[in-house]
């Protein structure tokens, strides 16, 4: 979490900044998904990936649909809003 007076990360995601406030609730409601619909862990890693290194990433919100990149990138019907598509 940055340091007070420092602006927050604007490529890291929620688990690198807040991992005992919204995080949590996001990690909770990613557990909650069943098998069908989460991503599987291998996909995962490689959406949020892409995500650190989008200049759409800000502070764990997607800049370009609003979504916590977390969650989004869990679900695996989700894709990334990215003009692009990089996942």
């Amino acid at each position: 979490m940055p340091a007070a007076g420092q602006p927050p990360c604007r490529r890291c995601l929620l688990s690198e900044t807040d991992p005992e406030g919204l995080y949590r609730q996001i990690r909770t409601r990613i557990e909650l998904l069943t098998d069908e619909e989460r991503t599987a862990p291998e996909e995962y890693a490689q959406r949020l990936a892409h995500c650190t290194r989008c200049d759409a990433l800000r502070s764990g919100l997607c800049s370009i649909c609003g979504c916590f990149a977390e969650l989004r990138a869990a679900r695996r019907e989700q894709h990334c809003p990215h003009e692009q598509h990089f996942w």
